[in-house]
C-alpha cells in the first residue's frame, strides 16, 4: 500500500523500503516500533509536532529512545517557547494520526528540526504515513524530502 509520504519519495525519485510491522495499539512507543523490524531504537525517528511562540507549528524529528529538549529546540528555531501540540491538534494540523505522523507529504509544509544524530547512520527509519509503516532511506535524502535543519534538540 502506498501512502501519501511514499508518492512524494517517489515523485522526488528518492530510494527508499517500506517495512511494515504489527500495530499495537496500546504500545506506540517508538522503541517497541525498533524491537518488531529489528532496528536499534536510536536508528527508528519520531516525528513530534511542536508550536513555537515566534513561528508556528513545525516538527521535531529524533530518535525514537530520545526526549526532546524544548528549549534546544526553541533556540534553532528562533523561538523564545515552544510546546509539544496537543494530541487533538495533531491529526486537524497534519493529516496523519499518532503512530502514524511524518513530515514527509504533511497536510501543510512545516519548518522540520532533525537531531543531528540522524546523519551518523547510512539509513534511518520514519514513519510512512500511517501505523505499522516505516520507512528506510538515507539521512540526507529525508532532509532533502523534507527541507529538513539538522541540529542538537535532544536532552542529554
Amino acid at each position: 500500500m502506498k501512502t501519501n509520504a511514499a508518492r512524494l519519495l517517489d515523485k522526488l525519485g528518492i530510494t527508499y523500503e517500506i517495512l511494515n510491522y504489527e500495530v499495537d495499539p496500546d504500545d506506540l512507543a517508538a522503541e517497541s516500533t525498533a524491537q518488531k523490524v529489528g532496528l536499534p531504537p536510536e536508528q527508528v525517528f519520531k516525528t513530534l509536532v511542536v508550536r513555537g511562540d515566534q513561528t508556528g507549528i513545525c516538527f521535531a524529528v529524533l530518535p525514537g529512545n530520545a526526549h526532546l529538549d524544548l528549549k534546544a529546540l526553541a533556540r534553532i528555531s528562533g523561538n523564545r517557547k515552544i510546546e509539544t501540540v496537543p494530541l487533538k491538534e495533531v491529526q486537524p494540523l497534519t493529516g496523519y494520526i499518532r503512530g502514524g505522523v511524518t513530515a514527509l507529504a504533511s497536510k501543510k509544509s512545516y519548518p522540520t528540526y532533525v537531531d543531528e544524530t540522524a546523519t551518523l547512520f547510512e539509513q534511518i527509519t520514519v514513519s510512512g504515513g500511517m501505523r505499522g509503516m516505516l520507512i528506510l532511506l538515507n539521512p540526507s535524502d529525508y532532509l532533502s524530502a523534507v527541507n529538513g535543519i539538522v541540529g542538537a534538540i535532544v536532552q542529554d
